[in-house]
């Protein structure tokens, strides 16, 4: 398979036989871009965990200190009691039995799904639909809640969710190529340190084993492990 010119050019600023500290990365992943769009900057961190057991399935979230640089699209499902305080706090959409319905159809363009516990179980049998998209609501995210306009607010301002998937990886946006390395390397050491928190006791032997930086497109920068977790 041919290789573009720029993926030639980018190849040549990055030593793949070098590990990069994070701050490193956070400046070479600017250069190895190769997008003509203000490209997601993204990392790519596997866990020495099993997440078949459920000790060890990773999930949370953490509110990066300067966003994401996208602005998510946010859907509350609540009672008519609830509506007000989500509009007010920035909700794209309010609602419940309308944008259930819409669900059904087919309708994803949303980035976050905010519900109260009390309708939870009409969103229950939108599960198939909306897990596989990490959209379903849930509790230990901070998206099921009776305190909307607080989980909208953290939202907007730059929470994100993150999860291991079935291969013991963590994939998570922490910013965008136009960022300065100090904000990209910033909203990464969030992320490892809420990673870190979420160790599990159970968790044996090398916690993480891997990191690798990424923007779209972009060859992966090999981060070192051991400087992230001193």
């Amino acid at each position: 398979m041919a290789i573009a010119k720029k993926r030639k050019v980018a190849d040549t600023k990055l030593d793949k036989n070098k590990i990069y500290s994070l701050k490193e990365a956070s400046s070479l992943v600017k250069d190895v871009n190769t997008t003509k769009f203000d490209a997601s900057v993204d990392l790519h961190i596997r866990l020495g965990v099993d997440p078949k057991k459920a000790d060890q399935a990773i999930r949370g979230t953490v509110t990066l200190p300067h966003g994401t640089g996208k602005t998510k699209r946010v859907l509350v499902l609540c009672t008519p009691d609830k509506e007000a305080d989500a509009k007010a706090a920035g909700a794209d959409y309010v609602g419940l039995d309308e944008f259930v319905q819409k669900i059904e159809g087919g309708w994803v363009d949303i980035d976050v799904i905010v519900a109260t516990p009390a309708v939870m179980p009409k969103i229950g049998k939108l599960g198939k639909i909306l897990g596989p998209r990490n959209l379903m609501p849930n509790p230990k995210t901070g998206t099921v809640t009776n305190d909307v306009a607080a989980a909208v607010t953290e939202v907007k301002g730059g929470k994100i969710a993150f999860k291991v998937d079935k291969a013991g990886i963590v994939h998570a946006s922490i910013g965008r190529v136009s960022f300065t390395p100090e904000k990209i390397a910033e909203n990464g050491t969030e992320l490892i340190n809420a990673l870190l928190k979420a160790k599990p006791s159970s968790a044996k032997g090398t916690y993480l084993k891997s990191v690798f930086m990424a923007s779209s497109m972009s060859p992966g920068i090999a981060v070192d492990t051991k400087s992230l977790i001193n």
